[in-house]
């Protein structure tokens, strides 16, 4: 049940990610929730775990880092496109 539900908070914090920053994940549910494993991973390391946790994820440094994460995919999916 708690990897379910880490996938589930993952899943819906790389959602919010690709809202904020605009740009759609490639791969739909699936992108999301890699986006969102490493944005939490990323806030984890930059950030720390402070705030409201919920599955073992912190959820305000998960967010920041998974916009930095889709930010960082904007910018290398635009330099490999030209």
């Amino acid at each position: 049940m708690g990897l379910l539900l880490y996938l589930i908070v993952g899943g819906i914090i790389g959602w919010l990610a690709s809202l904020i920053a605009g740009n759609n994940l490639p791969y739909g549910v699936i992108g999301n929730i890699v986006c969102g494993i490493v944005g939490a991973w990323i806030g984890g390391m930059l950030l720390g775990t402070w705030g409201p946790s919920f599955a073992g994820i912190a959820i305000l440094p998960a967010l920041i880092g998974s916009i930095l994460f889709v930010l960082l995919l904007r910018v290398v999916t635009n330099i490999l496109s030209k």
